[in-house]
């Protein structure tokens, strides 16, 4: 209880007001506020690309129970002991059509040569669900160890026979209830395959009539005709009998390469060199550590590959000193090149191999094809 005396005047406290710069600062301090949450929230219409896990062609994988497995093994040959690594690499894409990366980390990638921000089409395709890439991935995974293995298995001297396998059928495929999974094409119209554009030229040349095939199912040969769908995509129409193939070949060892999640064709190259590795006495690489990445084909070339730059990033966390890199990615190595690492230029087997003899033998690796 306050007591006063009267007369007396209270005179309220002024209000005080704040300068000119103050009030334009905290409106620029709310409006940058609102900014970054707005960065945090929109949506994006890129991903990012980074390096994946690594593997070593000559040590284990995880299978689908979780155990560790040898990553190559071979049964029907005598195998000898290895050393060092022949690394694979892995590239990983952070974001999806579901759910994109924020502005934040765009701004971060950015600024991370370790990195690459890309338009989520490119990565993405739009009209294709991400079952329906897994599932290509997945088919190309399959296909790149057959190549490797044919490819290795070549170069060793053994007699390898190629020929068309059905890998999966789709729901509407005109084959259902007529092909089954594993089944091995031999002939479209009595015209012997052994490659998967032979089998699809053929089926185009019939122009929608019935296409009768030899399947070889279980030991047993079988003749089943198949009438194709017109399908239109790009505004170009073709024949499909709706199976998707893997080129596979009669080998005369069984190989056997498990790396499970990881799809895509890369690995190819890698996978051939464990293989021979495997498959030699004394040590491919020198007991040294060699990462590289490319496709290959039965005949041993070496095609360009996606995510270069990140792979060599990744080949430097495991401790590479030497990478192999397809001659057709050597433009988007030049001037990205990490500290620390020597890239080799290299367009078939053979190429990889001869890197591989120079480390282990201390031999002139200036004389060796490099990315310039």
């Amino acid at each position: 209880m306050a007591l006063f005396d009267e007369g007396t005047t209270i005179v309220p406290t002024p209000r005080r007001r704040f300068s000119r710069g103050t009030t334009l600062g905290i409106w620029a301090l709310t409006i940058a506020l609102v900014c970054l949450l707005a960065l945090t929230v929109l949506p994006t219409s890129f991903v990012i690309q980074q390096p994946g896990p690594v593997f070593n062609t000559l040590g284990t994988a995880k299978n689908a129970d979780g155990d560790e497995v040898p990553l190559i093994s071979v049964s029907g040959a005598q195998t000898y002991e290895t050393a060092g690594a022949l690394d694979l690499l892995t590239v990983q894409v952070v974001g999806s059509r579901e759910r994109t990366p924020s502005w934040f980390e765009l701004a971060a990638a950015w600024f991370d040569p370790s990195r690459a921000v890309l338009p989520i089409d490119q990565v993405f395709p739009a009209g294709k669900t991400t079952e329906e890439r897994n599932q290509e991935s997945a088919v190309m995974m399959v296909d790149s160890q057959k190549e490797a293995t044919a490819a290795a298995l070549t170069h060793l001297g053994y007699d390898v026979k190629p020929m068309v396998r059905v890998y999966s059928l789709t729901d509407d495929s005109a084959a259902q209830g007529i092909l089954q999974k594993d089944d091995i094409i031999r002939a479209a119209d009595g015209e012997p395959i052994t490659q998967t554009d032979e089998l699809r030229a053929i089926i185009n040349a019939a122009d929608g009539a019935p296409v009768e095939l030899t399947v070889e199912r279980g030991g047993e040969t079988l003749t089943e005709s198949v009438t194709p769908k017109r399908v239109t995509s790009g505004g170009e129409s073709t024949w499909l009998i709706g199976v998707s193939t893997t080129h596979d070949y009669d080998f005369p060892i069984d190989v056997t390469i498990q790396l499970d999640n990881v799809g895509g064709p890369s690995a190819g190259m890698m996978f051939a060199l464990g293989i021979i590795d495997t498959l030699t006495p004394g040590e491919l690489n020198g007991g040294e550590i060699v990462a590289g990445t490319g496709t290959i084909d039965a005949a041993g070339t070496v095609g360009p590959i996606g995510g270069i730059r990140q792979k060599m990033y990744g080949a430097v966390g495991e401790g590479a000193d030497w990478f192999l890199a397809p001659a057709d990615n050597c433009d988007e190595v030049v001037g990205h090149i990490p500290d620390g690492l020597r890239v080799f230029s290299v367009a078939k087997l053979d190429d990889a191999l001869a890197v591989l003899d120079a480390i282990r033998s201390g031999g002139d690796l200036g004389a060796l094809p490099t990315c310039s």
